[in-house]
């Protein structure tokens, strides 16, 4: 069984269209677990309207998508995890797609793939890359919409610190260092919405912090990433333009 969580608060408009395509998989034994944080613009009501169609979900006040994320860890019963933004939807063969790329890699506890990332305008560019420890203790560079983890992951280096606030899905990867056993999976599985606070100055100063923590750079190391992925930062949101694919 896979089991998909998704966090979401206040997204009445959006969610269906993921919960529609968790439902649409064409692998047969999926459990889709939603999380919601309190919502009071209808989107319980979304939820129990597609209920049928959930494993299980829960309504209460959180300490944020990594605290609702933790919560469906509790309640999930797939030997692989994935998440799901409330605003993201996968194509309907990606989770068939993780399964056999998981069989191909009977070792792999964590798998990657690509990404379509979507701009407002329609144009979109597409992100993640194959896990390398090397590149990621600098930034991160797999996607994690894009990702599925073996649940014996989170019983050996734990859940998601609710400390950090927009970069807990980096700091546990970090968590598990060099020592990682991942695959990759070429392909496109999901598209996600661009924006939000993991592209922001916020997000990079708590991924600086979780590198040190983790002593994955030294704080010149860490300082100079950090300068390096501002002014990438400045860049994507002053000059760069993505082009429609």
């Amino acid at each position: 069984m896979v089991s998909v969580i998704t966090a979401v608060y206040n997204r009445a408009a959006l969610l269906p269209r993921c919960l529609a395509s968790v439902a649409a998989q064409d692998y047969p034994s999926v459990e889709h677990i939603v999380v919601d944080g309190g919502s009071t613009d209808g989107t319980v009501d979304v939820i129990r309207a597609h209920e049928r169609s959930l494993g299980a979900w829960v309504s209460a006040p959180d300490r944020g998508v990594y605290d609702a994320w933790n919560k469906g860890l509790a309640l999930a019963r797939g030997e692989w995890i994935a998440f799901l933004g409330a605003d993201d939807q996968y194509r309907p063969d990606a989770v068939r797609r993780y399964v056999d790329t998981a069989a191909a890699n009977p070792a792999a506890e964590y798998i990657s793939a690509r990404v379509a990332l979507v701009y407002p305008s329609g144009a979109a560019r597409l992100i993640g890359r194959p896990w390398n420890w090397r590149e990621f203790r600098r930034h991160m560079c797999v996607a994690h919409v894009g990702s599925f983890h073996h649940a014996s992951l989170f019983r050996r280096i734990g859940t998601y610190d609710i400390a950090y606030r927009i970069v807990g899905d980096y700091e546990l990867l970090l968590r598990a260092g060099s020592g990682l056993r991942a695959a990759f999976l070429d392909s496109v599985t999901a598209r996600m919405d661009a924006g939000g606070q993991s592209d922001s100055t916020a997000a990079l100063a708590e991924a600086r912090r979780a590198k040190l923590r983790h002593a994955a750079k030294n704080r010149l190391g860490a300082d100079i990433d950090h300068a390096v992925a501002f002014a990438k930062l400045q860049y994507r949101h002053r000059v760069w333009r993505p082009l429609s694919i």
